[in-house]
Parts: structure tokens; sequence; C-alpha cells
């Protein structure tokens, strides 16, 4: 009995020593999109990244900052979610074509220009994040759209779930079944 508890607190002392590094990582060249399995560094406007409990070193990236959104959402989404970020469009240095592999900030505290005259790395319409509320703002008065937080962003503006696949196009459905574990 004795023994058992030793081990007991002796676990539970390990346990409490194993805390989750959830700092943003930088964009690599085998960094790919979650949900479209493609390499980020290839595509223009800026990512996102969440940390979920229980993948340390490990978080999903997405290829749009729409795209991280609509997983937040989803109601399938059932992990604790430990941290987001996404690219620094104000960051020195970011442009929409390079929005840079390691300019992150925290999502949540982000302001967002939502409708603006851009699209993301899938060629949709895409949210543009910023750490300063004045660089958001002066990106409005370039490109339109409306200045909001996180959660004011409306489900109109993010990433279509189910996208429309061009015939013929073998590769992404190769690569869908794969994700699905339907490949066979």
């Amino acid at each position: 009995m004795k023994r058992a508890l030793l081990f007991a607190l002796a676990l539970g002392a390990c346990k409490e020593e194993m805390v989750q590094n959830t700092d943003p990582l930088p964009l690599a060249p085998e960094t790919l999109g979650y949900f479209c399995q493609m390499n980020l560094l290839e595509h223009e406007g800026p990512k996102g990244q969440a940390h979920l409990e229980g993948l340390p070193g490990a978080p999903l990236f997405f290829s749009q900052v729409s795209d991280l959104v609509t997983y937040l959402r989803l109601p399938e989404q059932s992990n604790t979610v430990l941290a987001i970020y996404v690219s620094d469009m104000g960051a020195d240095g970011a442009t929409w074509e390079q929005p840079g592999a390691a300019n992150w900030t925290d999502a949540r505290t982000a302001t967002y220009v939502v409708g603006a005259a851009v699209t993301g790395g899938m060629g949709a319409p895409e949210l543009a994040p910023f750490a300063d509320p004045a660089k958001a703002k002066a990106f409005v008065a370039l490109h339109g759209g409306a200045l909001m937080g996180l959660e004011a962003i409306p489900d109109s503006a993010l990433s279509p779930l189910t996208p429309d696949v061009a015939e013929g196009d073998d590769d992404y459905a190769r690569r869908l079944k794969s994700l699905s574990g339907t490949e066979g």
C-alpha cells in the first residue's frame, strides 16, 4: 500500500513538470496545411496555427486564417485549444505575397480586417490579422473591409467546409481519401 502511494505521488509530480510548450513555431519547407495538406510557404496570404492539448510540438497549421477560424468553430472540434496564432500582416517585412514564416501574433488579441479585397493561400476571400490596430486601419484604407475581433468575425466570412473539387483533380482526391482513412 505504501509503495502504491509513493508511486502515485511520484507519477503526479512527473505529470506536473511536463508543461506543453505552446510557443508559435515558424513555418518550414515541410509545413503542411491541416485541411489542404499543401506546403504553406508556397501560398500567399496570412497563415494560422493551433496548439492542442496532447500534441506537444506539433500544432495544426492552416493555409488561411479563415481556415483556422473555421476549424475552431467546427462542432466536431472537441480538443482543448491551448494557444492560437495568426500571421501578423503589420510586421516588418510582411507582404501579402510573403507574409513571413515567424511573425506570429496571438489570434485572440489580433485585430482582423474582414471583407477586404484580398484572397488567401487557397484563392478564397481572406481575413487579414494585425497585432497593431493602427496598421489594420491603414490596411482598410487601401483594401476596404471592416475591423473586428476574433469572436465578431461572421461565419459568412469563413472558408467553406466542402470545397468544390475540380473534375480530374486526382491528387486532391487522393489526399482527401488519405486524410479520411478511406484510401485503399
